[in-house]
């Protein structure tokens, strides 16, 4: 079997759901709009996501809290949405996220696996 003919066995051996699918839909899209700035704190937030128990800790998820009496930002309710969907989606719909986000914005994802290869041995 060519790699090409592989490659498409597999691609139809994976079926999202319509639902994951438009949330996927949302988040490409909000990424294409973010700021580096926002990129950043959406990378921060993956790069904790796959590997918990390494990165995450206290301090790192205080940096990101603010104590503010105003209504959130955008910004701020896409990740929220985004948190909430990405809890509930199986280990093929997640990477089916990072290979969507690699297709836009490969140095982003480069820079995933990196920091994600940079916890190796940490604990």
């Amino acid at each position: 079997m060519s790699s090409s003919s592989a490659e498409s066995v597999l691609a139809s051996d994976f079926h999202m759901s319509y639902i994951t699918a438009q949330e996927l839909k949302c988040i490409l899209h909000w990424f294409t709009g973010w700021s580096a700035a926002h990129r950043e704190r959406f990378l921060q937030d993956l790069v904790m996501k796959a590997v918990p128990s390494k990165i995450c800790s206290l301090l790192d998820s205080l940096e990101h809290l603010s104590m503010t009496d105003s209504a959130p930002n955008i910004f701020q309710c896409q990740l929220r949405l985004w948190n909430h969907w990405f809890e509930n989606w199986t280990e093929d719909e997640r990477n089916e996220l990072l290979r969507q986000l690699e297709e836009i914005d490969p140095a982003f994802v480069a820079k995933f696996y990196q920091q994600v290869a940079g916890t190796a041995g940490k604990e």
